[in-house]
């Protein structure tokens, strides 16, 4: 029997946020969503879901944002989480990540928060930080820029030309993971270009 994987994009809510750098993780659930042809629709679980496959015959997914804002992430994931029967080491958290030079993805399982509240708000409500991640990387701010601001702000005009080849690689990442598991997926994303 086929599994089901949770895919979950964080971001904020509303067309303030969309093109910003916090937003990421939702633009790569859009675009796994636009390579199967699929809409989000309203779930009951506080998000918008697509329900697909990787393909056909294959594992099922739910690619999900949620309706909260970032910081309380944790609610909406926990209960699509259980109103589809994900257990945790199926549920993958696409987010940005301060700490990884833009245009590079980086995937992980368990391990810190590392300061972002978005996956240590779903750690709490899964009552474990053991779920695989896609860290998609925005870099730091220059200068003395708060990062709070940095995360919030929209990607610069040389970014946003490179922009689409990120969201790609990290769809490319989410699949492999899902098809052929975290190890696979690191040896491709993490080896130098």
């Amino acid at each position: 029997m086929a599994a089901t994987w949770l895919v979950v994009g964080l971001g904020n809510p509303g067309p303030r946020y969309e093109a910003t750098r916090h937003n990421i993780g939702q633009m790569v659930v859009d675009e796994l969503s636009a390579r199967r042809g699929e809409s989000f629709r309203e779930h009951k679980g506080g998000a918008r879901v697509v329900e697909t496959w990787l393909r056909p015959g294959a594992d099922k997914l739910v690619l999900a944002k949620p309706n909260t804002f970032m910081n309380v992430s944790g609610t909406p994931v926990a209960a699509l989480a259980r109103f589809y029967s994900v257990p945790l080491d199926h549920v993958v958290v696409v987010h940005d990540e301060l700490d990884i030079p833009f245009d590079t993805v980086k995937l992980k399982t368990g391990g810190g928060h590392g300061g972002h509240n978005g996956v240590r708000d779903i750690a709490r409500a899964l009552t474990s930080p053991d779920f695989p991640r896609v860290r998609v990387g925005i870099g730091r701010p220059a200068g003395r820029q708060d990062p709070a601001d940095w995360v919030l702000s929209p990607f610069g005009k040389d970014e946003r030309a490179n922009l689409p080849l990120l969201v790609g690689d990290a769809a490319d990442a989410v699949e492999l993971l899902v098809g052929e598991g975290l190890l696979a997926a690191q040896q491709k994303h993490h080896a130098p270009r």
